[in-house]
């Protein structure tokens, strides 16, 4: 009797993404978001994982589940309509949640216990359940919590999701799918193979560790020009009052018109000898060359990984047929201006698709279809993890990635054209 309601979530290393979604019918009915509140522990998932093998008592359990809780009860309807929960987030966020130790996470070979214990054969899979009751979420007594499996290292359930959400699994063409944030995912194929990487991009261009920075929050500079007259600047703020800081798309439209306007070169250095760009002297707002310099070293990871998955995959890049953009961040990106820095590769505007926050798409679209979950496990189970860290060109990418200039992605050699089967 009565609704028959389900619950997705996108917990991210930044922010909460939580749907209240209709069962029957499909149609979500309420969203709210959040700041995640594990920050307190550290803006990146190896600050966490730090932090949670320093700590016994999983704090950074209990305060996630707090605050999920309070989200779920400010919905609309009675919670006893809630029949499932489920969930998705990076190897780190998604363990954290589900109360398991994530300090292998943080050591090489960098895999969570339940990928150590598939490899060892004593799970059927990496997806994990338990209750609702069990984590003391509101919920109907009977309902369950679930997950997307992960996918290998910090390659984890948000990105199973954002293949779902892009239909990876029914797709012949090939696709690259990049997924920018604290951690960037990239992934690379179709319905036949699946190459990913997790990139250690870190949390500056999403305002973290920037003078500053901020989330993309109401009094945030969203978007930034110079006046080619006279060089004075015009923003744009979220709510259109006072602002506060500034966000990553600020940021990337700050970068990209420093570079246009000769204020800045390719290295991240002010060409009249200042050591930071005053946006707003009025409100002292300010991008510090430092700042400049974590922004560099983001981008560079982000360019790396792109690179070496393209490399050890033998695919030719204009084999590509489509270049989805997914995260918030990317959903607000200037491309001219994400092409011009090189925080995404110079592929054709026509091309390129934003996505937007694809894994909580996929996350509803996982809690109302088995089927689809199913065909998209099928393929991530045979996809390729590419790990970075090992491969001997990284640093050569990273350094050149560090350049604020556009990306091109690398030529593959002919003999490497054809694709390498597993």
């Amino acid at each position: 009797r009565g609704a028959l309601l389900g619950v997705a979530v996108d917990l991210g290393t930044t922010t909460v993404v939580v749907r209240l979604v209709d069962l029957e019918s499909g149609e979500v009915r309420q969203v709210q978001s959040f700041e995640n509140p594990q920050r307190f522990g550290g803006s990146d998932v190896m600050s966490r994982i730090q932090y949670d093998t320093d700590h016994p008592g999983r704090l950074l359990q209990r305060v996630l589940l707090g605050y999920l809780a309070h989200a779920i009860e400010a919905f609309d309807c009675d919670p006893d309509s809630i029949f499932e929960i489920l969930v998705v987030g990076n190897s780190t966020m998604r363990d954290l949640f589900f109360g398991l130790g994530v300090e292998s996470i943080g050591q090489r070979p960098y895999r969570s216990e339940t990928e150590h214990a598939f490899r060892r054969g004593e799970r059927a899979g990496m997806a994990m359940t338990t209750t609702a009751r069990k984590l003391r979420l509101p919920a109907n007594p009977a309902a369950r919590v679930t997950s997307l499996p992960l996918i290998s290292g910090h390659v984890g359930a948000d990105t199973v999701a954002c293949l779902l959400a892009i239909g990876l699994a029914d797709e012949s063409r090939m696709v690259a799918l990049m997924d920018i944030g604290t951690n960037t995912e990239f992934a690379l194929g179709n319905r036949e193979q699946l190459y990913v990487a997790s990139c250690p991009a870190g949390p500056a261009f999403e305002g973290g560790i920037i003078s500053c920075g901020m989330p993309g929050l109401e009094g945030a500079i969203e978007a930034v020009s110079l006046e080619p007259q006279d060089g004075s600047v015009s923003y744009r703020v979220i709510g259109g009052g006072e602002a506060e800081g500034i966000c990553g798309s600020g940021i990337v439209d700050l970068l990209s018109e420093l570079l246009r306007s000769g204020r800045m070169n390719a290295l991240g250095r002010m060409t009249d000898e200042s050591d930071r760009f005053v946006i707003d002297p009025e409100r002292n707002l300010f991008l510090t060359e430092e700042d400049i310099s974590q922004l560099a070293q983001a981008k560079a990871a982000n360019v790396a990984g792109g690179q070496i998955v393209l490399q050890q995959s033998g695919i030719a890049p204009r084999r590509l047929e489509q270049f989805y953009l997914a995260g918030g961040f990317a959903r607000h990106l200037d491309l001219e201006a994400a092409r011009r820095i090189g925080l995404i590769p110079s592929f054709p505007l026509e091309k390129m698709t934003r996505v937007g926050n694809a894994a909580i798409e996929g996350a509803t679209i996982a809690l109302l279809s088995a089927s689809r979950r199913a065909r998209v496990e099928r393929l991530v189970n045979r996809a390729v993890h590419v790990e970075l860290e090992t491969d001997e060109t990284f640093f050569d990418h990273f350094v050149e990635g560090c350049q604020f200039k556009p990306v091109e992605i690398m030529p593959v050699q002919p003999e490497e054209e054809e694709v390498r089967t597993q």
